[in-house]
């Protein structure tokens, strides 16, 4: 008899202790799981209206980029092109002496100085050691040089005749800087 009574009270402790370790671990986990489910279904859909909408800009953002571009070719018209500084000298070089030349000078001795980085860019010079034929020469190459694309800087200007007997002939130093883009 104490074993059936004590088996009576066990079985209903028992089914209660059974039910708890249920719902502790069955329902409450799965319910947690449930809610970590919803979240995570919350911050997709919130990703993916981001992504729409990001995806809702990109027509807009390809004119801007196009734009852009342009805008870098017109700047870039605007500098001495060059893979290297000494390529870009090489460039400013050549086109100095087309100016020179065309005017009826000559080119005596001409040197590149050192590039200066100056941020994106690289200022390059270029010396030289010109003979003009009179002092229109000069002026028309000097403004050759100021209103010409890409953009030429006259940094210094040593000017002498070279016969006091008949002034007609000059002698000048020339140093012409430019900017190109560092790459």
């Amino acid at each position: 008899m104490k074993k059936s009574k004590l088996l009576v009270l066990s079985t209903p402790v028992m089914a209660i202790l059974l039910i708890l370790v249920v719902y502790s671990y069955g329902y409450q986990g799965i319910h947690a799981e449930v809610a970590s489910l919803k979240e995570a279904e919350v911050s997709k859909a919130k990703t993916l209206a981001r992504y729409t909408a990001l995806f809702a800009e990109k027509p807009e953002l390809e004119k801007q980029l196009a734009a852009l571009k342009e805008e870098r070719k017109a700047e870039n018209s605007k500098l001495v092109e060059g893979q290297t500084p000494s390529i870009a000298a090489a460039a400013l070089q050549e086109t100095i002496n087309g100016m020179i030349t065309s005017q009826g000078g000559s080119i005596t001795s001409q040197r590149v100085g050192k590039p200066e980085t100056l941020g994106k860019f690289t200022l390059i010079t270029v010396s030289m050691d010109i003979t003009l034929p009179d002092i229109r020469a000069l002026a028309n190459i000097l403004y050759a040089l100021e209103t010409r694309t890409p953009y030429l800087v006259v940094k210094e200007l040593d000017m002498r005749v070279t016969n006091f007997n008949t002034p007609k002939a000059l002698g000048a130093k020339l140093d012409v800087s430019a900017l190109t883009s560092r790459k």
